[in-house]
């Protein structure tokens, strides 16, 4: 038997490329699966995202790894097989909260992780027995590393992924990570971490976790055991960390860059509407960023706009606060009703929806707003947006923040590591803007 994976791309700009290869992040998924995968059974690989896909390479199951952003273009990929008469599976996040969208398009629904059942798929799908939906556990299989052969010579950033716990202990309205994981959090075990970190030949790395510090006595014991190793990392955490000296301190001495936290706004009430109640005051907002950064630890910060209690000054605030504290990265997003989420079927409640399959909709953009904000039409709330951004990443601005982010981290790779990604992230602003989400245009056959 023969299995092709897929890692579809969010869409293109007619006539453009796909974003260069080298700000890739290696698929981590792809990988997972590959390892899991005996050795009898031939597999290949195509990353919509920097080549073609061959739709009519001889293969018995495509398996394609879906979000939100990419299920529509995973759908018409399937489309295409499917007509070849090529049974797919689809997993990821977005079919497993949304299964019975996904089915109309896929012969079979993977919700959850693959662990508890891969081999059993595998051995259906040889006898042509394969069900319409396998149940996951979210928890992680000891012993299980990833197999990187699958990426052949495809060319990556120089960061590795690695996972180290699954889903988080807050209950955020807005995220799908605490629909999928019902506001739980499962480890991983220290030393399957520290064993793939030492598989992976890498020095630098991403941690995917939504939120490393979720267990802080945990994180502690994980940062412990990563210091002999001598990495630079950076991962996603919560300000909340920051009360905590001890957790700072190994987290720095592990050889943390580079830590995302979810400010999201400015103002308190929206704050509470988003299910953040266990954040910070304002007032210790700026006590425990600049504890932060005392530590060596840079920040970035992201926030999002589109709630009832938005006026016009929150967004200046938003600029004032991240140039007062010179942030290594900042996003300024705006709010997104993912399927699958509290957002997304309160605004289905509240009648505030343009369409409630808005991901699915044919000419949506990277960018379009697909509910009425208070105050705003859905243009003024993107252009906003995308001005604050424009300008946090102007090369004044860059130029100044980066003075600081070598004072606080003296190393010239740091610092090249900066200006390279902050000049990145200033390009991607009008190239990520109104991109097409879903099929590629030019891509599919017809």
């Amino acid at each position: 038997m023969k299995i092709t994976y897929i890692l579809p791309a969010i869409g293109k700009k007619k006539g453009q490329k796909y974003i260069k290869t080298w700000r890739l992040m290696e698929p981590l998924v792809i990988s997972t699966l590959k390892a899991m995968t005996p050795d009898d059974i031939e597999t290949e690989f195509f990353d919509d995202r920097m080549e073609l896909i061959d739709y009519d390479t001889k293969t018995d199951l495509v398996i394609i790894s879906v979000e939100m952003y990419t299920s529509n273009r995973a759908y018409k990929i399937a489309h295409e097989f499917r007509k070849r008469g090529i049974r797919v599976v689809g997993g990821g996040y977005h079919p497993t909260l949304m299964p019975e969208e996904s089915l109309k398009h896929f012969d079979c629904v993977v919700q959850g992780n693959a662990e508890g059942f891969w081999h059993e798929l595998l051995e259906d799908a040889k006898n042509n027995q394969l069900k319409k939906t396998y149940q996951g556990s979210n928890g992680f299989k000891k012993g299980l590393y990833p197999d990187r052969s699958i990426y052949g010579d495809k060319k990556y950033s120089i960061l590795g992924l690695v996972e180290t716990g699954r889903g988080c202990v807050f209950n955020c309205e807005f995220c799908t990570i605490t629909s999928a994981y019902e506001k739980k959090y499962y480890r991983r075990s220290v030393e399957d971490v520290v064993e793939d970190i030492k598989q992976s030949g890498k020095k630098y790395f991403f941690f995917v976790d939504d939120n490393i510090v979720a267990d802080e006595d945990y994180a502690i014991e994980l940062f412990k055991a990563l210091i002999p190793l001598k990495i630079k990392w950076s991962g996603q955490g919560s300000l909340t960390m920051a009360r905590n000296d001890r957790l700072l301190e190994v987290m720095k001495a592990s050889g943390c860059m580079v830590i995302l936290i979810g400010y999201e706004s400015m103002n308190v009430d929206n704050l509470i509407q988003m299910g953040k109640q266990w954040t910070v005051s304002m007032g210790e907002r700026d006590l425990l960023t600049e504890k932060i950064h005392s530590y060596g630890i840079g920040i970035y910060a992201t926030f999002v706009f589109g709630n009832e209690g938005d006026s016009h000054e929150v967004f200046e605030e938003s600029l004032a606060f991240s140039m007062k504290h010179k942030f290594f990265f900042v996003a300024f997003n705006h709010l997104l009703p993912f399927p699958g989420t509290r957002l997304h079927d309160r605004l289905i409640r509240e009648n505030k929806l343009h369409d409630n399959e808005w991901w699915l909709k044919d000419g949506y953009k990277y960018g379009d707003i697909p509910y009425e904000p208070v105050g705003y039409t859905p243009e003024e709330l993107s252009d906003k947006c995308a001005d604050l951004r424009r300008r946090f990443f102007h090369i004044g601005s860059i130029l100044k923040r980066s003075i600081e982010a070598f004072k606080r981290q003296p190393s010239l790779f740091i610092l090249f590591v900066f200006l390279s990604q902050n000049l990145n992230l200033r390009r991607e602003v009008d190239e990520k803007l109104r991109l097409p989400v879903g099929c590629g245009l030019d891509e599919i056959p017809k």
